[in-house]
């Protein structure tokens, strides 16, 4: 019974038979069929079948309630009686924000698998806004991301702390080792998309200082692209610590100071409120332990 919930959660998350099939790894027509016999079994139709499209009916969107909250009594089950961190295979959906996905956890992971062998990680990773709208729709149970969101279906647990700073290439011979926060205004500026962490960050520190608007030259998605355009260019960026320690070492970047400014924010557990599992705590474990502080 679990197989044919966990089926159908996908197919009503995608709205698509295809889609569901490949993320299960299974063929179409056994998720369709898995879909009959559920349909068959509760005497109704979960989904409106059109040419191109499946929608959920209403009844479709109350066995979705249903189907979230006993998939969940059998992660509970399972984990009251079967897991541990000598299981034969121990296997976790994480979802990560971007710059935690590049540049933080990389090396928790390679370092928790070479401790235990049996654990495996699907990593989802995306902005901040991502994850947690894919922890709100039950497609992840657990993340770690970039600030917190005011929504109180989610709660936030500290993980490590982090500090945004101003960088430039060091080949730009027009940049000074401090500005002021009216320069900061002035300089060219290189920023993150809506809906990413470091923005958010970014976004509410200025205007708690009353700055209300940088000269943005261009807006990317990923802290990669940036550094790529300040090799190339005389802009400047607002990045975290953990992403350019590399490039800083390696003299392609430098920090700009900011007089009487700073960016300090939290990378954060996040899960759905009132949710908890062993298999959660025992994630949370590892990821706190193979940290190294």
């Amino acid at each position: 019974m679990n197989y044919k919930l966990k089926t159908f959660i996908k197919v009503a998350q995608h709205s698509s038979f295809t889609l569901a099939s490949k993320e299960l790894n299974i063929s179409q027509p056994a998720v369709s069929k898995t879909i009959s016999k559920l349909e068959e079994e509760y005497n109704t139709s979960f989904f409106n079948r059109s040419r191109n499209s499946i929608s959920l009916t209403n009844e479709g969107k109350i066995f979705l309630d249903y189907a979230y909250k006993i998939t969940e009594l059998f992660e509970e089950l399972e984990s009251s009686f079967l897991l541990n961190e000598e299981s034969t295979s121990l296997e976790f959906n994480l979802g990560l924000s971007t710059t935690i996905a590049t540049y933080v956890m990389p090396k928790v992971l390679a370092k928790i698998q070479q401790n235990s062998n049996n654990i495996k990680f699907n990593i989802i990773s995306g902005n901040t806004k991502d994850i947690e709208h894919k922890i709100l729709n039950q497609e992840l149970e657990f993340g770690i991301v970039e600030g917190k969101s005011s929504n109180q279906l989610l709660r936030y647990s500290k993980f490590i702390k982090d500090e945004i700073v101003l960088v430039t290439s060091t080949n730009n011979t027009n940049s000074k080792s401090s500005i002021s926060k009216q320069e900061l205004s002035k300089i060219p500026y290189i920023g993150r998309e809506i809906g990413s962490g470091t923005r958010e960050i970014i976004e509410e520190t200025l205007k708690k200082n009353n700055i209300t608007k940088l000269n943005r030259v261009i807006t990317l998605n990923n802290t990669e692209a940036i550094e790529q355009y300040l090799h190339y260019s005389n802009s400047y960026a607002l990045l975290s610590i953990h992403a350019v320690t590399e490039k800083l070492i390696q003299n392609k970047l430098k920090i700009v100071d900011i007089k009487g400014l700073s960016f300090e924010r939290e990378f954060d557990f996040v899960c759905r409120t009132n949710y908890q599992s062993k298999k959660m705590n025992l994630l949370y474990k590892l990821i706190k332990t193979n940290y190294n502080f």
